[in-house]
């Protein structure tokens, strides 16, 4: 069985959206879930967020598949850099790698995106991706979905009106799930 890592988003917590729903899903397959809570918007910084995962380091190992929301995408992609352990997947929902253009969530986001990401050492470090996106997501524009997409050599699933994913359920993502 796999054990999955949630990582939320700005603002947000481990127990909302589809987390919740995706969480008893995943244990009635009898699947590991562990979903740690970041100080977020206050204190929300990449390190930070690097000292509150310090003590979920210990789930990662090849059977771990990383499920975010947003900024907890570029967060996933933060760790994969860092991992000397390479992991089964990452489900990247909302997420990003660059400036949004938004200046309220400008200074939130900034740690996390200064930096160049190591694509290749991601890449290597992660079995398969799946990236999905909204057509008309009021904070991360479809063209940064498509920009990370890219960036991993994968294609955006598109999942019509969700706006942000402020989803109580997210059926597609377990489907994939189940193929991996």
């Amino acid at each position: 069985m796999a054990n999955f890592i949630f990582i939320h988003g700005t603002g947000g917590n481990p127990d909302e959206w589809f987390f919740p729903w995706l969480r008893k899903e995943l244990e009635k397959r009898k699947h590991k879930v562990y979903a740690p809570f970041f100080p977020t918007p206050t204190g929300q910084t990449l390190e930070n967020w690097m000292k509150e995962f310090e003590p979920y380091r210990k789930h990662v190992n090849k059977e771990t598949v990383f499920v975010g929301r947003s900024i907890g995408s570029v967060f996933i992609l933060r760790l994969l850099e860092k991992t000397k352990i390479p992991v089964k997947g990452a489900f990247l929902v909302a997420g990003f790698c660059s400036k949004l253009g938004l200046q309220e969530f400008e200074p939130l986001i900034e740690t996390f995106i200064e930096k160049p990401l190591n694509w290749k050492k991601i890449r290597s470090n992660c079995g398969c991706f799946f990236v999905y996106h909204s057509d008309n997501d009021p904070i991360v524009s479809l063209q940064k979905g498509e920009e990370l997409a890219e960036h991993l050599g994968v294609d955006v699933t598109l999942v019509r009106g969700a706006k942000h994913f402020w989803l109580t359920k997210l059926p597609k993502l377990l489907d994939d799930i189940k193929r991996i």
